[in-house]
């Protein structure tokens, strides 16, 4: 079976198909998964830098493991798979990308629905005032760094600890139980509450398709099609395929 013709069918018959993304999708940008080789949990325990109870205790240590974060997302450029991810919306092929990656990759790409399931890391919030800036234009000389009102910024992108943003729960599913076709990206989709997404999709009647480089806990269970590889490689054919 041409799994990349039938990936291309079902998108080009649904009224509604979404893609849920997650690390492995950006990790061909540069930026590896948090856990697993070269990862940030690797070289910062995560509960002693990657919570808001950390974040709470001691700003200046976590900002080093944030600071650090962010060199890597700024570096990064989206890849094909981002980009035909963009195409796909602009044909109006795909609703939306409900995503759990906080590196901004996927409207640097040209995506306009994109729904931020942990935020994003391009903007910082002051804890205080509530003052909302690009994550470019605060200084990083001296940690943390420090808002006009004397409080201190924090990126938006969402610690282990903070809920995930009411809006994008919503809409993440509620668009899950309406889609007829979702494709899961770059993701073991294994973490609740995004966990829920293809469960919800696959509830209702969806076409779950995943593209991942290797096996997870949905191939053969609730995906009905498994493409094995990249998704910079993979997207881009079901893209071509669907033009003809």
């Amino acid at each position: 079976m041409d799994l990349i013709k039938v990936t291309a069918e079902i998108i080009s018959k649904s009224s509604s198909t979404l893609a849920l993304t997650g690390a492995g999708i950006s990790a061909e940008s540069g930026i590896p998964p948090f856990r697993g080789s070269g990862g940030l949990w690797g070289k910062y325990d995560p509960e002693e830098y990657a919570t808001i109870e950390a974040f709470h205790q001691d700003p200046e240590k976590v900002w080093t493991m944030l600071k650090e974060l962010g060199e890597m997302i700024f570096r990064a450029e989206p890849n094909d798979g981002h980009r035909a991810l963009a195409e796909l919306e602009e044909m109006g092929k795909l609703k939306s990308i409900i995503t759990q990656n906080i590196d901004g990759l996927h409207q640097k790409a040209g995506s306009r629905s994109v729904i931020e399931f942990h935020g994003n890391h391009r903007k910082v919030v002051c804890m205080s005032c509530r003052t909302r800036l690009d994550y470019e234009s605060i200084s990083l000389d001296i940690l943390p760094p420090v808002c006009h009102c004397g409080g201190i910024f924090k990126p938006e992108s969402v610690l282990f600890g903070e809920p995930i943003p009411h809006h994008a729960l919503h809409s993440a599913f509620h668009d899950a139980s309406e889609c007829e076709a979702l494709l899961v990206i770059g993701t073991s989709a294994v973490v609740a509450p995004a966990s829920q997404i293809p469960i919800i999709a696959k509830q209702h009647g969806a076409k779950i398709i995943e593209v991942n480089t290797e096996r997870t806990i949905l191939t053969g269970t609730i995906s009905d099609f498994f493409l094995e590889g990249s998704s910079s490689h993979i997207l881009p054919l079901v893209l071509k395929m669907l033009k003809h």
